[in-house]
């Protein structure tokens, strides 16, 4: 990692190892922010600027999950994109999903009467994908604990019984290599491990999905007509004929500092050196924790997430020691991102240790 510009870059004021929850915000992004709001407050306001802003990082988040612009659409909230997909599932579908899954991912799913969600394991999912399933739905890396999910055999598994799926990387993109265009359906919250203002989230729709018509624009505003300046009235004469058809209307601040957090992370060397770093970290951690008192056993893996069970009682008093992280169902739970050092580690362990 260099580390000239991340010293540039973030000055933590505690041990944050909480990306999990909310990821740094750059300085560059910050000072673009307040550059944005100062304008605008003295009346300076050039909207077409900011609709820059938001392509400029729908184009370089493409490139860090491995599809082109034209099949990203840029919003406000992963639940509302899952929502949307939700909404668009024919009556009678059947949802597959993991036990434990976040939230977002799955409860849009729960309040239709007419579609079947169904729950298993994480490792038992491949599995239980047959015939019956219309959607496959789960998150790269679980919020609760960590774990990676294996997309190969999920992806195998769903073709050969002809179910789409759909993949949130919320907790994957910016340390964890993917290739969106292996996924009928991309969704991702980037206010964590892309270090982008929380108001930012990207839906990928695959051109097969849009083209079979499996999704529809059911939100579609001006925004998401093939010419938006011209289509600001009446009904929309012809919908983008990519995804920017299923677009929300972009908070401005947020897509503005997401321009430069995304840049941020594409100079780093995106999610291979990113990652890297990040497991490296995670891996130090896991090995540590292993020699506590009180056999405690973080859940395996190579995840940059790593989770503790039983040991969630020890947030409190880690954080009056000036580190942030987080508990879930029990589970003490450390992100490590770039912003993270090898004594960021060894000073959570010691004060484990005491």
């Amino acid at each position: 990692m260099d580390e000239a510009l991340l010293a540039a870059e973030f000055a933590p004021e505690v041990c944050y190892l909480n990306t999990t929850s909310h990821g740094l915000l750059p300085a560059r992004t910050v000072t673009a922010i307040a550059h944005a709001a100062t304008r605008m407050a003295a009346g300076h306001i050039d909207q077409p600027a900011y609709y820059a802003e938001a392509d400029a990082a729908r184009a370089a988040f493409a490139r860090l999950v491995g599809t082109t612009p034209e099949r990203v659409a840029a919003g406000s909230a992963v639940s509302t994109h899952v929502g949307l997909i939700a909404a668009s599932l024919p009556p009678g579908a059947r949802v597959l999903a993991p036990q434990n899954e976040f939230s977002s991912v799955v409860n849009p799913f729960t309040v239709r009467e007419d579609v079947h969600l169904r729950t298993v394991p994480l490792e038992a999912l491949a599995d239980a994908v047959d015939d019956t399933t219309t959607l496959v739905a789960l998150s790269a890396v679980q919020s609760v604990d960590g774990r990676i999910a294996d997309l190969p055999a999920v992806r195998e598994a769903a073709r050969a019984a002809g179910a789409r799926v759909m993949l949130d990387v919320t907790q994957a993109a910016g340390w964890l290599p993917l290739s969106a265009d292996d996924y009928d359906y991309v969704v991702c919250g980037a206010y964590k491990w892309l270090l982008c203002p929380r108001g930012t989230s990207f839906l990928v729709v695959a051109r097969q999905a849009q083209e079979a018509g499996a999704l529809r624009p059911l939100h579609a505003g001006w925004v998401a007509g093939a010419s938006p300046w011209d289509d600001c009235y009446g009904p929309i004469d012809r919908l983008a004929p990519h995804a920017r058809a299923y677009e929300q209307p972009v908070p401005f601040l947020s897509y503005v500092g997401a321009a430069r957090s995304l840049e941020l992370i594409e100079e780093l060397g995106g999610p291979e050196a990113i990652g890297a770093h990040d497991r490296a970290l995670a891996a130090r951690f896991r090995e540590g924790v292993a020699e506590l008192d009180g056999g405690y056993a973080p859940v395996p893996g190579d995840s940059a997430v790593v989770a503790v069970p039983g040991l969630g009682h020890a947030a409190e008093r880690l954080a009056a020691e000036g580190v942030s992280l987080s508990v879930r169902e029990g589970n003490l739970r450390a992100g490590f991102h770039l912003y993270n050092t090898e004594e960021d580690v060894d000073r959570l362990l010691r004060l484990l240790k005491g």
